[in-house]
């Protein structure tokens, strides 16, 4: 693991800052001063900051139900609420992209960057998977538009697979993870999301997680989500993609 990592998994800075900390001479390895933060160190290693030991922070992954009205960040200096504090974990965690504070459902947290980094990467297709209550009864033409893929204002979408649940909810699967995209891709087809809750991320599901609970994630589940973010999920869906359900 490179050095900057390492004192970010342990907890001492962000990456970016601990970088500028492993540049003023402070950090040593096994009693040696090193400046460069792409410095390879493992477990074993004796890494310290201005003479304090540093350990590797173990690598967590939480699954969280945002109720609405909470942030999707690791800290909130306004008055909502932020959703790492409904997490019971001491490691520093960030949300593996992002809900916006109306949307409700899952949301994963972890300390793993590079998971992180796979799960929210456009090149990889990790899915995710919404339910939509909408403002009016949805047509047909509507479902067709979106399983196409619609023009938005930066660029046009990838085709989502979409379908109804009723007369105005409707269940759609992205892979992009632009900013508020569902919104968006309801409101360019003439009609508007009123309730927008993600019912899955990858191959994990929310299930019956009460809304404002969080759990830990098991070995097995974050094996999942690596196969999902290492791409093999996208690879094994890509033949459906845009196909009516």
């Amino acid at each position: 693991m490179r050095l900057a990592k390492y004192l970010a998994h342990g907890g001492v800075a962000s990456r970016r800052k601990a970088e500028e900390i492993i540049a003023k001479g402070v950090v040593t390895v096994g009693g040696e001063v090193v400046v460069d933060p792409a410095r390879d160190v493992d477990e074993g290693d004796d890494v310290r900051v201005n003479g304090a030991p540093v350990g590797a922070e173990a690598l967590e992954v939480w699954m969280v139900n945002k109720p609405a009205g909470v942030v999707s960040t690791a800290r909130e200096p306004g008055e909502r609420q932020a959703v790492v504090e409904l997490v019971d974990s001491k490691a520093r965690l960030y949300p593996v992209g992002r809900l916006d504070a109306d949307s409700t459902g899952l949301l994963l947290l972890t300390n793993d960057g590079a998971l992180a980094n796979q799960l929210t990467h456009p090149k990889y297709e990790v899915a995710k998977t919404y339910r939509a209550r909408l403002g009016k009864r949805v047509r047909d033409s509507e479902l067709r538009r979106l399983r196409e893929g619609v023009e938005l204002e930066d660029s046009p979408t990838a085709p989502a697979d979409v379908s109804r649940i009723n007369d105005r909810e409707i269940e759609i699967v992205l892979r992009e993870g632009r900013n508020r995209q569902a919104r968006r891709m309801v409101e360019a087809v003439g009609n508007r999301v009123v309730r927008l809750r993600r019912i899955a991320f990858g191959p994990l599901k929310i299930g019956n997680l009460k809304e404002g609970d969080s759990r830990r994630l098991n070995a097995t589940e974050i094996q999942k989500l690596q196969a999902a973010g290492d791409g093999r999920e996208g690879a094994a869906r890509s033949g459906a993609r845009g196909r009516p359900r």
